[in-house]
Formats: C-alpha cells, structure tokens, sequence
C-alpha cells in the first residue's frame, strides 16, 4: 500500500496540492518515472470527486424538484408511463424495463419508487397485491402486478408544448427536465430523502385542502395547511411551523374501549405499520410499562390491534402507556428541502404552495397562448382559403400557366394584396405554398357560409381564451375547482387535528415492582424482596424520603440504592403534586422550641439533600403524616411535669394553619419540653373540593382551568356523561380518565335530576317524550330504549321545560303544538319509553321558554321513581372508605 499511495508531504508534487494562502489547485495523480506506479492524492480527490458526488445525489437522487414535486426516478417512471400508455394496464416489469432507457440504476430502485408512487393512489391506477402500507406487506413481483396513468395524472401532469426536454443519460431518448404539473403534488404526496449533509421530509396534506388554500392565495386570502394521513391517527400540530427546520408534530394512533379489558387501535401513526406498533406493545408489556395479557393483529383492509388487558388494569391509564412506552406515539420532524434554480432550499409548506399555484397559473398561461396562436393560425389559412377561392386566383391565366413555382406564387402573393390588412398576419411563402395544395374536390364543395361561420368561431375562440388571458387569476381558480369537483370526493380527510396533552411516563407506568426498605443496613431497593415491604412502584418512578433529623430528598427507583439510616417515611414521589400535604412537628435543635407546619413538595431537584428545619444541630421530627387530599388531623401535646406548669395537655389543630412553602418555619406549638404527641382526632381535607373542567380540544378533564367548568368535586361525586348516540356513564373526576369525541352533554352528576328527551322510538315510529332520572351506572347504558335505531331528538334538563312541535310533510297544514313536559307525562325510569308525543308528520322540534319552577321541585328520589325494572343502585361509600381507597398510605407517627 506505502507503495502506490503517498502524501503530498513526502514528494515533490506537494508544491502542486491546494494551498490555502497562495489557492493552487491540486493535481490529482502523477506517475512515478522511475516505477510508472500512478500515485493519487487523496486531498485533491475529496476535495473535488466527493463534491462531485454530493452535488449529484442532491439534485439527481434524493431531493424532489419544487416545479413539479418529484424525484428524478418518479419523474422518468411516469414519463415513460406516458409514452407507453395506450389506455390499458402495463405489466410493472415493462414499465420498469422502459425507465431503465432514462434511468441509469438498478431495476429494484425503479420497481420500489413506482410502488411507493401506486400506493399514494392519485397518479397510478394499480392492480393485484400491490402491498399494504397498514402492515408493511411489500407488492408483489413486478410480473404480476399491473398500473396504468389515473385520469387525474393524465390532466395534470402532461403538456409536452410547454416542457422543458432534455436528452437521456445516453443521448438517446428525450426527457422532460421537469413535468408541467398544474396542482401542488409535492404537498399531496409528501417526499422523504436523505442525501449528502441534508435531507428531506415533507408530509402529505389534503387534496381537497390543498386546492382551498390554493384558491385562497389566488384570491388574496389567508390560508393555513395541515398535514393529513393515509393512515389516519390524531395530530397536534401546535409546533408545525408551516413544515420548516425545527417544527415537528406529535401523531397518536386511536384507540377505542371495547370493554373494560379490551382496547382496539383502528388507526396507527404515519410511517408505523401494525407489526411495528404490535412489536413496541410486547416489548413494554415485557418490561412491565403496561399489564397485557395479549396482542392480536387482526389488520386486514383497516387496521385492527386488539390489546387484552389483565385483570385490574385501569383501560384509561393502559391508552396513556400505550401512547407514552409505545410506537402508538410519534413525533416527527418536518423538513421542507426542495430543489430550485438547481440548488436546495429549505422552505414552508405555504412557500412550496404559493410557488406551484404561480407555476400552474404560468403553465395555464402558455397552454392558452399556445393554443390562441394555433387558432390564429387556423384563421389565418382559413381567411386565405376563403380569398383564394372565392376571388377564383385559381383560375388566372398566369396561375395556369405560370412557367415556375416562383412565379405562380408571385401571382399569388400579387392578387392577395388588397385583402392583406384583413389578415391576421403577413402573408408568408409556407401560406402560398399551403394554398398551392388545395384539391381541386375541396374547390368545388367550397361553401362561403361555412367558411364565414368556421372564421367566426375561431374568432369567437380567440376571443375567448383573450379573455382568459385578461382574468388569468379567475381562470385559475376555476381551474383548481375544476379538478376538486371532479376528483376530490374520495379524499376526505383522515387524520383529526386535535391537542394533546403531555403524558409523562412516571404518572402512568404500570407499578409492576415493589419497594422494599432495610432500616438497620439502610437500604431500599426492588430487589430487596426479603426485607420490609413499602409500596408497589414502577421501574421509572421516583421516590421521596423523609428523615428523623428533618431531611428529606427525592431518588430514583433502583435494585439496590443506599439512603442511611434514621428514615421517617418513604413512599412514590409525584412532580406537581399540590394536594399531598406533609403535616410536621419538629423541634428546632436539641432542647429548641417546637414548631408545627404544612407544606406540600411539588418539585426538586433529584438527589439534593433538603430540610423541613431550621437546620440547627439536633434538630428532629416528633409528628410527621402525609395527607393525600390536604387531611388535617387534631394532635393532643402532653408536657413534661415542670414547676409552675399547670397545664400539661393541650390540642394543636392543623386545620388551623395555612399551607405554605416547605422551607417556611411554621408557628410555635410550645417552648416547654414534650413528653409525647398522640394523634386526637382524624382531620378532613382542608383543600375543600377540586374544581374540574373539560378541555374538549384534548377530550380530557383537567385541574388547569382549561376549556369548560364543570364544578367543584370532593367525595363520591361523578362526572355525567352524554352520548350523541343516545347512550351515558359515570367517571370518576380523575384526569387519566379519556372521553369520546361524540359528547352530547357532560357535567357534573346531579343526583335526582329530572331530565326530558324527545325521541323516535324505532320500534312505534312515532316521537316520543319522557322525563326521567339518570341512576349511577359506570358502563355505558342506553336510555333511548333497546332498540339501536331509536334516535335523540332533543335533550333538556331544564325544569318546567316546554317544547314547540312543528309539523312537517301532508301535516304542514296543521299550526304547530306546545308541550309542558311536565303536565304531559310524569317522572319515571330512563328504561321507560315515555308517552307518544303526536301520530302526525313532524318536521322540526324546539325548546322554548320553560315555565318558572323550582330546581328542588323538580327533584325526586330513587323511591318516588316508577321504574320499570328491579335493578338497584350502586351501593353509596363513605368518605373514609373512598379516602382510605385512594390513599392506600399508612402514617407514620
């Protein structure tokens, strides 16, 4: 090797390599006189080979061009489709073997670009397996499947008078340097590619938004453009950043509640196939970040991944593992590169748009001069036929009997002479030459009528098309029209534009290990199975430990992690949590004053060392609860016996003090020694009820006063749902909890309630009206009926309601009806039908005014209910037992 490759340093051809002061240029080999070996220089070869290369695979392979949208290969497939097509399919392995004549690499790179081309189903009509982009199956051999140009990519794509052609690699064949596209097909179909030192990534958007935004700039209008999916999915779009360098989109696949045990993904994010997201599910249940007892594939023409969980597992807080540990959650990074004026350029979406509307508007500009020169042309010769033949110039003496050609057409152009200022332009040798070759057949059918009638319709034409020309905008956005009425149906848009709110992992891990504590070692960890049990935790939780001596800092969960000794309390940490409140009693440095406060631990940082003391030498915690829901207890101070101490018992209530910061001292519980502290009397949340409101952007509740209030909650209340398709549940108020996107009503329960429908019952056929109560129910529960068919007609809970009937159809005629629900039908089951409302034809009912009554009038009672079945209630709890459920922590004194 040291003999056919040396540096420039070591010989004399150094002198000849670039320097960077004086800019020579390198000589990229030299030849050995005395051995004849050729010795390259490796500077010079990166220098300009590699510059060479970078600049090919950028313009010429991996970056698609901003006039028509596509990549090279793309662009030579569908021109070689169009010189192959003949209306009927074409095997892929001839249409491969045909672009090969303009594309100078292998067969696979063609085959695979076309079925990428075949699967986008807007410029390739295909047939057979051409592959599935739900679960990743690839097409099938290009012997067996078929294609053939779509209606729409022969209209759009294709105008061989205003392309730009350029010759094959080989200097063979003619090849269009770019295709005359009149529509924005890079943003319809998107474009991915990495090249040298850049890449490429532009998201499909909607056709049919496409052309809207397209219509928009040409008349001057705002316009935005949001990605849209074949692969449907949710998108939040809140950093898209019109498609630009540093934007990106967060996808999520959707996914529905079958049962309580089952979810359903019926649709996955782009650029993930069912197998993929099957994959990432298995290997987070593996890890224990989600309870699955089983995943089946079951994706055929739409996608369909069944999700069994185990038993106990919260389905709400599975979706938001499955979005948090899985491929069921994506983000992307839009890149818009394009190639313009043979060098990259990063752009927007709005850019790229704005850029294709102008190039169609400019293309429709020369197809319509081009084709106003081709009538003119028409009326030019027509204009001298009808000369020529009428003013009989065939039969002149001298066009008889000219000796020459040239003569003749003298004679011609002598005679034409008075008509020229009539004539579109001047008269040219072509014209006469043209006139020379009239049949003698064409003389004798001439007909001055027709010739007048065929020289005003090109008149009427020019005419036409010169007013296109004058409105080019408006002729440009009938153009786009155009093609929205006749092939926008099928594109409807897949992907719903929603926002999402943040999961963070540790709030919804399955807590799939146990913590365990060794005190006298001072040790806690996973793995210490034989050692005191703590609580159930996940392997990405933090946890919070607290000190006899009033430190306390917040660690990650480990097998084995060495904390010391002297530990108070240990439990799971939650960031942000403002309703877990530490109740302390501590005694400021050895034989200080004792102190009493409340403070909550909403963030810190992890591993730093903190204290709930003043930090004085001896300083130690006497009392010590943590209260979920803000609990404060009455503690009873017994004193030490002291000279001229009377009293030596006493109560401290920590309702009595105001939550503060936990590095606040607190007030003084006494200054005299304490012979012990014992807990007097459990305390009740001093935080009252938490307010809750619906975000109906994200479909979730939340404590953040975002979207719609629906009140204040503590306890047992539930959250009332109502469905579009006639159906309600009950939640609980937690914010995991995930709601549908066809929400009719959604409040607070208000037990008692009397609410009035309006309904079309299936099964009569006629509308009916009932007044009833919704009972506690947590699964989903018709109360139209068993009928599906029956459908809501109105909703109210509005006492003393009143509805106006208008009637519709051969009762037209008739005026229309007022209703007081409460005098028409009285109060009973929700599985009740109610009372038929009228037999004739209606066309509309509406609410109207109710008449004034008492909200507690309007209640009733479980027992004043005539219920239709014997099915009871859900069973009340206690607010100790519901506490006590979602507390699950013991205190420690």
């Amino acid at each position: 090797m040291s003999d056919d490759i040396i540096t420039p340093e070591n010989t004399d051809e150094a002198a000849d390599m670039p320097d960077e002061k004086n800019g020579k240029t390198s000589s990229h080999m030299s030849v050995d006189t005395t051995g004849g070996v050729v010795k390259h220089q490796l500077r010079g070869m990166y220098q300009s080979w590699f510059l060479d290369y970078a600049s090919y695979v950028i313009l010429e392979r991996a970056v698609p061009h901003i006039a028509d949208g596509l990549k090279p290969v793309q662009r030579r497939i569908l021109h070689s489709m169009k010189t192959m097509d003949d209306g009927r399919f074409n095997k892929v392995q001839n249409v491969v073997g045909d672009t090969m004549k303009y594309h100078p690499h292998g067969d696979a790179s063609i085959k695979d670009a076309l079925v990428q081309l075949g699967q986008k189903e807007l410029l390739v009509e295909t047939q057979g397996n051409w592959g599935n982009i739900l679960t990743g199956a690839s097409a099938a051999a290009g012997r067996y499947i078929e294609a053939r140009l779509s209606p729409f990519a022969l209209e759009v794509l294709y105008s061989p008078k205003v392309t730009d052609w350029t010759v094959s690699y080989d200097g063979r064949n003619p090849e269009p340097v770019t295709l005359p596209v009149k529509f924005p097909l890079l943003l319809m179909q998107g474009a991915e590619g990495i090249a040298v030192g850049l890449s490429s990534k532009i998201l499909p958007h909607n056709f049919n938004e496409i052309i809207d935004a397209a219509v928009s700039y040409l008349r001057g209008e705002p316009f935005v453009l949001y990605p849209d999916f074949p692969t449907g999915g949710f998108l939040d779009v809140s950093k898209y950043n019109d498609g630009e360098r540093g934007g990106s989109v967060k996808i999520r696949a959707k996914i529905e509640k079958v049962d309580n045990k089952t979810l359903a993904i019926t649709e996955i994010p782009y650029g993930k196939t069912t197998g993929t997201i099957n994959d990432s599910i298995l290997k987070a249940a593996e890890k224990g970040k989600i309870k699955v007892r089983k995943v089946e594939d079951m994706t055929s023409a739409t996608a369909l991944i069944l999700v069994h969980l185990l038993p106990g597992t919260s389905s709400d807080k599975a979706i938001d593992a499955l979005y948090a540990f899985t491929d069921c959650e994506v983000s992307i990074s839009p890149n818009c590169c394009v190639i313009s004026d043979k060098k990259p350029h990063f752009l927007g979406v709005s850019d790229v748009l704005r850029h294709n509307v102008d190039y169609t508007l400019e293309l429709l500009r020369r197809e319509l001069m081009i084709k106003r020169g081709e009538i003119q042309e028409a009326l030019h010769f027509a204009s001298l036929e009808r000369i020529f033949i009428e003013q009989r110039i065939y039969k002149d003496k001298e066009f008889e009997q000219g000796e020459t050609m040239d003569k003749v057409l003298e004679h011609i152009d002598r005679r034409l002479e008075p008509f020229k200022d009539s004539l579109f332009r001047e008269v040219t040798r072509d014209d006469l030459l043209k006139l020379m070759e009239i049949r003698m057949k064409r003389i004798l059918k001439f007909n001055s009528d027709e010739a007048d009638r065929v020289i005003a319709t090109h008149k009427e034409r020019i005419a036409e098309i010169n007013d296109r020309l004058d409105h080019m905008v408006d002729y440009t956005v009938d153009w786009f029209l155009g093609l929205k009425e006749k092939y926008g149906e099928p594109y409807v848009r897949h992907t719903v534009i929603r926002g999402f709110d943040s999961i963070e992992a540790a709030t919804v891990a399955e807590a799939n290990e146990k913590l365990y504590i060794n005190r006298e070692e001072g040790f806690i960890g996973t793995a210490l199975k034989k050692d005191e049990y703590v609580c159930s935790c996940s392997d990405i939780d933090d946890i919070i430990i607290f000190y006899k001596d009033g430190k306390y800092k917040v660690v990650r969960v480990q097998d084995k992690l060495f904390i010391g000794k002297n530990v108070l309390y240990v439990n799971v940490f939650k960031r942000n949590d403002s309703r877990t409140i530490y109740n302390v009693i501590y005694q400021n440095g050895k034989g200080g004053i004792y102190y009493m406060k409340r403070f909550a631990v909403t963030g810190v940082t992890r591993d730093k060392e903190y204290d709930v003391t003043q930090g004085l030498p001896g300083s130690k915690i006497l009392w010590f609860s943590a209260n979920p829901n803000g609990e404060a207890e009455v503690v009873k101070v017994t004193l030490k016996p002291k000279l001229r101490l009377k009293t030596l018992q006493f109560d401290v209530d920590f309702g009595e003090l105001a939550i503060k910061g936990k590095g606040a001292q607190g007030n003084i519980v006494t200054k005299n020694e304490v012979h012990r502290f014992t807990l007097k009397e459990k305390g009740a949340s001093t935080l009252g009820g938490r307010e809750v409101w619906f975000d109906p952007d994200v479909l979730r509740i939340n404590y953040e006063k975002r979207g719609t209030f629906l009140g204040e909650f503590a306890g047992t209340d539930k959250i009332l749902v109502i469905l579009k398709s006639g159906e309600y549940y009950m939640s609980t108020f937690d914010a995991g909890n995930h709601y549908e996107d066809n929400i009719l009503r959604i409040e607070k329960y208000r037990p008692g309630h009397v609410w009035t429908a309006v309904l079309n019952d299936a099964d009569q056929g006629y509308p009916y009206l009932k007044r009833f109560t919704f009972e506690p129910v947590s699964k989903r529960t018709r109360f139209l009926g068993d009928n599906d068919k029956s459908t809501l007609i109105l909703l109210s809970d509005a006492s003393g309601c009143r509805i106006e009937v208008t009637f519709g159809g051969d009762d037209a005629f008739r005026p229309a009806m007022m209703v007081d629900a409460m005098e028409f039908v009285a109060v009973k089951s929700y599985k009740a039908k109610g009372k038929r409302l009228t037999t004739y034809a209606i066309e509309s009912v509406a609410e109207i005014e109710p008449r004034e009554v008492d909200d507690v009038d309007d209640e009733v009672s479980p027992d004043d209910i005539d219920a239709d079945s014997d099915e009871a209630n859900e069973p009340d709890r206690s607010d100790d037992e519901v506490r006590d459920e979602i507390n699950g922590q013991k205190r420690i004194f």
